[in-house]
């Protein structure tokens, strides 16, 4: 599936060959990156965030490691949200 991405990226950005125009608008390119972000979020928070509850029921010093490990992966929809704007 990896080998098919350049080709399926061309496609995406050769667009409509008559108008010049490319098959995504800015605004549904941006829309796709903070979903995808936000999907990523949610896989790397839900292996996480598990263990953390494990460590934390273990032995209760782990709280605030486990706090700042759960908060890491919100860091990149929050970025991927800002670039919008920026860009």
């Amino acid at each position: 599936m990896i080998e098919t991405l350049p080709e399926l990226a061309n496609v995406v950005l050769q667009g409509d060959t008559v108008t010049g125009s490319p098959a995504l608008e800015p605004s549904a390119a941006a829309a796709i990156a903070v979903g995808l972000a936000a999907i990523a979020t949610g896989y790397a928070q839900r292996g996480i965030g598990s263990a953390a509850v494990g460590a934390v029921a273990e032995d209760s010093d782990n709280l605030i490691s486990g706090l700042i490990f759960t908060a890491i992966p919100e860091t990149l929809i929050i970025i991927a949200f800002v670039t919008i704007f920026v860009v």
